[in-house]
């Protein structure tokens, strides 16, 4: 018989979401402006006057906008099946009940429907050659693209990936407060997130090594995991951790059973998305304990494991109290 599920597993979510909201307000967003031009993946991105109608892919997308409190703004967004786990662990889950959704498919057809001006999306978190929703085909409808910078594609490469994942956050939100003018609430959201971040690593155990920590979002049956450039390996090592699969250089990637039991995670945070029975933090749970070589891993043996929402672990205004949460799970276990 499975063990129960520990409690930090079953707080987090809820501690998370009342951690979050209370530091968010929104102000209104700028009516107009004059043509901004930022940096996205790389390149110069021009947007001629402030975007009336955005359309955004992914529930932590879709939350930066409504901590810059451009909920007004959106015409719609997409998401993926289980989003309503997200919704109900999100600050902002009264934006979400307000805004149209656009369902769980984020196609040509959708996005087309909405008539957007503003595109936010990124590659493999919308923008896909497989579906022929790119920036190129948003272009050519007559709307700016925007890419999430946690997956901006490495030059020459499919590898997702361009700079620390905190990094990404604070670019994208001040990119963001640029192009409609709330340049001052994207500053004081980066500000906040530094500090909050920094208090998190400042209470990391000193004179040991860090925890070893293995990121487990699905099999199918291979392990799905963080490598270096998405948000938590460094969510990880700011909490004082140390993701398991950091040398992979690539963002969400898959390796195998093998090598995350070799390195042996003290520790394991969990991806929580309803998207189906076998997704579910219980089934993850009972998966882990059943797989032969990560049932003998000290964080299966140790039952060392904690789960966060889906948003908290993608590119978010989440993050930040993401890695509290697992500073808060590692002190309590020791690291």
């Amino acid at each position: 018989m499975s063990r129960p599920i520990g409690t930090m597993v079953l707080a987090a979510a809820a501690f998370f979401s009342a951690a979050c909201g209370a530091e968010l307000q929104e102000p209104a967003a700028a009516a107009s402006g004059d043509p901004v031009t930022v940096t996205n993946c790389g390149a110069p991105l021009t947007v001629d006057g402030v975007p009336e109608r955005v359309v955004t892919n992914d529930t932590g997308i879709t939350e930066m906008m409504f901590a810059l409190g451009l909920a007004d703004r959106l015409v719609g967004y997409g998401s993926y099946p289980g989003k309503d786990r997200d919704i109900a662990t999100s600050p902002w889950k009264d934006e979400f009940e307000r805004t149209p959704s656009l369902g769980d498919a984020f196609t040509r057809e959708v996005v087309q429907a909405a008539e957007p001006d503003f595109v936010f999306a990124g590659w493999n978190y919308g923008f896909k050659e497989s579906t022929g929703l790119t920036p190129d085909w948003v272009r050519s409808i007559g709307a700016v693209p925007y890419q999430l910078t946690e997956a901006c594609r490495q030059p020459g490469t499919d590898r997702r990936g361009v700079m620390e994942p905190l990094d990404a956050l604070y670019t994208d939100l001040t990119n963001l407060g640029e192009i409609f003018g709330v340049r001052a609430r994207a500053d004081e959201l980066v500000a906040g997130y530094r500090d909050q971040v920094a208090q998190a690593a400042a209470g990391a155990s000193a004179g040991r090594d860090p925890a070893r920590v293995f990121l487990f979002d699905s099999a199918t049956p291979e392990p799905f995991t963080s490598g270096r450039t998405a948000a938590p390996s460094q969510i990880i090592r700011e909490a004082g951790g140390s993701n398991i699969f950091d040398d992979l250089n690539n963002s969400w990637t898959t390796t195998s059973w093998e090598a995350a039991a070799q390195r042996d995670p003290q520790v394991i945070v969990i991806v929580d998305y309803g998207a189906g029975p076998q997704n579910s933090v219980r089934g993850k749970i009972d998966q882990l304990r059943r797989q032969p070589l990560m049932a003998g891993t000290t964080a299966v043996r140790e039952d060392n494991i904690i789960a966060l929402p889906y948003a908290a672990l993608v590119e978010s205004p989440r993050n930040p109290q993401a890695v509290v949460t697992v500073a808060e799970f590692l002190r309590s276990k020791g690291y």
